[in-house]
């Protein structure tokens, strides 16, 4: 296993504390949290029937678009109440996983 030399500085819960980390390790895909006002394909497909446009106010649970994948057509939903920012795909469309689909503005009260 191939080693970094240098020493890095990790904080974790319990503390801080410095360690020798594996190129591997280093170049890996860090963590973020899901931003809930952007719909990204959960699965690859084509997308079937978009049912929102730009500037349309939606709701949490609102229907925004169908997936279809392995021959299931599967119902996207809106996770938070916003107004359709913009929607970077097309009826027909092929997408592989985790692409943007649609961008949601929070709703300012």
């Amino acid at each position: 296993m191939e080693e970094n030399n240098k020493l890095e500085l990790l904080h974790t819960e319990e503390g801080a504390y410095y360690t020798r980390l594996t190129k591997k390790f280093l170049n890996r895909k860090h963590w973020a949290p899901k931003n809930p006002f952007q719909i990204k394909a959960f699965i690859p497909g084509t997308i079937q029937e978009i049912y929102v446009q730009v500037g349309d106010v939606v709701l949490a649970g609102d229907n925004v678009l169908i997936l279809e994948a392995m021959k299931m057509r599967n119902l996207v939903t809106a996770e938070v109440d916003g107004t359709i920012k913009a929607i970077y795909v097309k009826t027909g469309e092929n997408v592989a996983k985790n692409i943007l689909l649609i961008d949601i503005e929070e709703v300012k009260h």
